[in-house]
Parts: structure tokens; sequence; C-alpha cells
């Protein structure tokens, strides 16, 4: 294999940059399937250009947006005492804060059929940064279940 024939195709730095943070690594890690990182990569590069393309804002800014939007705060745990079930609302730790949103987001884009990932995907997050969406939609259902059960904090130290 002749390394001078293979064509090199050069990214803008701030791309690099944003896969090369924890929070880049994160969507791509969330994105990829069957271990294939590169096509991932390149969904999540070609997402930044869509985005950078359509809107005048950073698009760095316009993802780290979107899944600050899409973050849930609290979420329900069940647990069991003297034989009955009960949903308690427990504070969600940051990490899986930031985790449940890409996984919402990237849920979302790839249940939408008939359309390729990288066009589903920059969908959702424009989305989620104008606080629509689904992924917004499964966090206010989420919110909304734990003020129903607030009742049962209480129960939260068991």
């Amino acid at each position: 294999m002749n390394l001078k024939n293979i064509k090199v195709k050069k990214f803008k730095s701030n791309e690099n940059n944003f896969l090369s943070t924890k929070l880049g690594k994160m969507v791509v890690n969330r994105v990829m399937q069957d271990g294939k990182k590169i096509k991932a990569e390149k969904i999540v590069l070609e997402v930044l250009s869509f985005l950078e393309e359509v809107s005048t804002e950073n698009p760095i800014d316009i993802i780290t947006l979107a899944i600050k939007h899409a973050t849930p705060v609290v979420e329900v745990r069940t647990i069991r005492i003297r034989g009955a079930n009960y949903k308690v609302p427990a504070p969600i730790l940051a990490k899986r804060r930031i985790s449940l949103a890409i996984k919402c987001i990237v849920k979302n884009a790839r249940s939408t059929k008939g359309i390729p990932m990288k066009i589903a995907l920059r969908n959702e997050l424009f989305l989620a940064y104008n606080k629509q969406g689904e992924s917004m939609k499964k966090k206010y259902e989420m919110h909304k279940l734990a003020r129903a059960n607030r009742a049962f904090t209480h129960f939260r130290w068991f």
C-alpha cells in the first residue's frame, strides 16, 4: 500500500478540537455502532459542517447548548419497601445527566426512519437547541413523573 496515493481530507481545526474534547468523544461513542468509530466520527464531523453552513453561530456552541437543554435534573428510581414498590425521585449526577441527554438525542435521531443519520442528528440537535422535539419531551416527562412522586422523597435514603 502506497501512502502517497491515500487522500487525507483536511478538516477545520475547531472540528478536530471538538472530537478531542470529552463531550465530543461522548457524542462519537454514542453515535458509534458495531465498533465503527471512524464512521461515527465522520457522521459527527458532517453534522458540524451542516450546522456551520445552516447557522451563523458556532456549531460547537449549538451542540453544547442542545445537550444542555436536553439534560434532565431529576430521575425516578424504583425502591421496594415492605413489599411495595415506590417510584422515588432522585437527583442525577452531572456526568450521568450529560450521558442521558446525549443518549436521548442520538436515540431519537436514530429512530427517525427514511433519512440519513447525519441529517436526522442535525435536525434533532436543532430541535433540542430550540427547546423542542422528542428529547425535550422525554426530559419534561421525566420531570413530571418526579414531581408527581415527590411525596416519596423520604424513601430516597433506603
